[in-house]
């Protein structure tokens, strides 16, 4: 099992930026790919960002690109994949989830983080 916890949201004005965490814990040696997706009130969810592995491959949201950053730190024996948000927009305003991919079961999701872009 993997346990996923996020952190870093809350209310923020236009322009402004956030950094989002989430701590993965129980067997990260199984995880892949992690990603963050968000989901706003009336819409579906949308994939945000994903991250390999290894960090050394990144993907993006069209909506996100040259806003966002997503990186991750596999030390020690937690798996953390951090979200930086910059020049945030109104649009920008949902809850975000993080997701873990794993050789062996999941995906895992965590309990999300709400994310409000207001002036």
């Amino acid at each position: 099992q993997v346990q996923l916890v996020e952190s870093g949201g809350g209310l923020v004005q236009p322009g402004g930026s956030l950094r989002l965490s989430c701590v993965a814990s129980g067997n990260v040696f199984s995880i892949t790919v992690m990603a963050w997706y968000r989901q706003a009130p009336g819409k579906e969810r949308e994939l945000v960002a994903g991250i390999s592995r290894s960090g050394n491959s990144t993907n993006y949201a069209d909506s996100v690109k040259g806003r966002f950053t997503i990186s991750r730190d596999n030390s020690k024996n937690t798996n953390t994949v951090f979200l930086q948000m910059n020049s945030l927009k109104p649009e920008d305003t949902a809850v975000y989830y993080c997701k873990a991919d794993s050789l062996f079961r999941g995906p895992y999701w965590g309990q999300g983080t709400q994310v409000t872009v207001s002036s």
